[in-house]
């Protein structure tokens, strides 16, 4: 039985570290990278080619080992070298060549990547999720609109977005849902080109992935992730044109490289690692409330999985459930360290105290498990996405559910919102002037330009009525 899973009573000690704890997850910032420089630069040397071993030398050369520090380098690096620094930092940290002629995936490549897919799979994707997905972001779209004044008119183009690249994780698993989540609104958007950027052999992972990619019509796929992947679509390769805006979540150094970036190319956001705050009463089923909590465990080992109840007796009755539950996951060894740095279940004095509790910490997913959740839901302002009743789960909101699963963490749902397809547009203001349209307004602007002692601002109107 695993005791992963704390009870924090709101006040005790315990509970303030845990707040601490939580407080400096959603600070994010720097993180060390302890001796991991020193074994990359190890397994270079191990290599024996020359040309990647100096490479590797002069990227360690006087770098200090944090995240911030390591994705800095990898930028400047993309900057002065191009695809050869793409190449030899997809080496240095997936561990694998990256040849030149195989950084761009071919419509070959996806056929062979999509070899033996699960049909049954990939038509639940097509004939299911992706409709519904469609059919909600659809609703999303904004027209361009005017109005007409003196013969003048002034109004706003919708414009969408003209190349944008979508970031699909990779790593120890692979993420079809977070393809369909970025490149359906794209596509709704009206965005010409959209490019793929996924690590190197996530694809032959994923027949999945290579089937929606193919099915999706998306012609342009790099396999390049990490900082690096970020480096190349906001300063440009040889082979990897520059885009417009990244979107799609990552690791720390995916963040870091958003952030840094930030300015030079459009970011949807800077997420962290995922979150869930479970709100539930003396009505709610533990062992829902448990597989939720597992559920959102099991995404990395800094997720948070957080139970907010005003019932003591289900709490103890929850933490039981989740170590029954957790015995035979998979992912049993990523969710205890989940659990035991940012889980555990609060027990307060009261369910509007738990209510305003959850909106006080603006999760990037908040579950109602309460007899009147219909009701509750109304006082929970801030949230990426509210989950109101026992048949709402927020794994259904990872898939189909049709709401886009990119949200925004680390309290930022406070003023952020889930990606969108007002992500991937423009609203460019259209000012169509008439001598009447200026005339019946010019003694206003003349004046406050005055006001702000800008002169020829003020001659520029008057200019035309001379």
């Amino acid at each position: 039985m695993t005791d992963a899973l704390k009870l924090y009573e709101i006040g005790s000690d315990e509970f303030s570290a845990f707040q601490a704890r939580l407080a400096s997850r959603a600070e994010g910032g720097d993180v060390s990278l302890g001796g991991q420089p020193t074994e990359l630069m190890q397994r270079a040397r191990d290599t024996g080619d020359t040309e990647f071993i100096q490479f590797a030398e002069a990227f360690y050369e006087g770098l200090a080992p944090s995240a911030v520090a390591t994705v800095e380098r990898v930028i400047d690096k993309v900057q002065e070298q191009g695809d050869d620094a793409v190449r030899h930092c997809a080496r240095l940290f997936d561990g694998q060549e990256l040849p030149s002629n195989r950084m761009q995936v071919n419509k070959l490549d996806l056929m062979k990547g999509a070899d033996g897919v699960d049909e049954a799979l990939l038509k639940h994707c097509t004939d299911d999720i992706i409709p519904r997905l469609r059919k909600f972001h659809e609703k999303q779209k904004l027209e361009s609109w005017q109005i007409d004044d003196n013969g003048g008119s002034v109004g706003i183009r919708v414009q969408p977005l003209k190349r944008v690249g979508l970031y699909v994780p990779g790593g120890t698993a692979s993420y079809p849902s977070t393809l369909m989540m970025t490149a359906i609104p794209a596509q709704v958007a009206g965005v010409e080109e959209i490019v793929v950027f996924t690590p190197p052999e996530t694809l032959e992972k994923s027949p999945l992935l290579c089937a929606l990619i193919d099915h999706l019509g998306i012609n342009e796929v790099f396999r390049v992730g990490g900082a690096q992947a970020i480096a190349a679509a906001a300063i440009g390769t040889e082979k990897i044109a520059k885009v417009d805006k990244i979107v799609g979540p990552g690791n720390i150094f995916v963040a870091v490289a958003k952030q840094l970036l930030s300015g030079r190319v459009g970011i949807d956001s800077f997420a962290g690692p995922s979150e869930i705050v479970v709100v539930f009463d003396e009505s709610a089923d533990p062992a829902m409330v448990a597989a939720d909590i597992l559920a959102q465990a099991e995404h990395d080992a800094n997720a948070a999985a957080i139970g907010i109840t005003d019932s003591e007796e289900l709490a103890g009755k929850v933490k039981d459930e989740v170590a029954k539950q957790i015995a035979d996951l998979p992912r049993k060894e990523i969710i205890e360290r989940a659990l035991a740095q940012y889980g555990g279940i609060l027990t307060v004095p009261s369910k509007g105290f738990a209510l305003r509790f959850a909106d006080a910490i603006a999760p990037e997913h908040c579950e109602l498990l309460t007899e009147d959740a219909e009701n509750d839901a109304k006082q929970i302002r801030n949230a990426g996405a509210i989950f109101v009743g026992p048949y709402a789960p927020e794994a259904f909101g990872d898939y189909n559910a049709g709401p886009n699963h990119v949200l925004p963490t680390a309290g930022s749902a406070r003023w952020a919102s889930a990606l969108s397809v007002h992500d991937f547009v423009r609203q460019v203001s259209i000012i169509r002037g008439s001598r009447e349209l200026l005339e019946a307004n010019k003694d206003a602007a003349i004046k406050v330009a005055r006001a702000e002692e800008l002169e020829a601002h003020a001659r520029s109107v008057e200019a035309r009525f001379k």
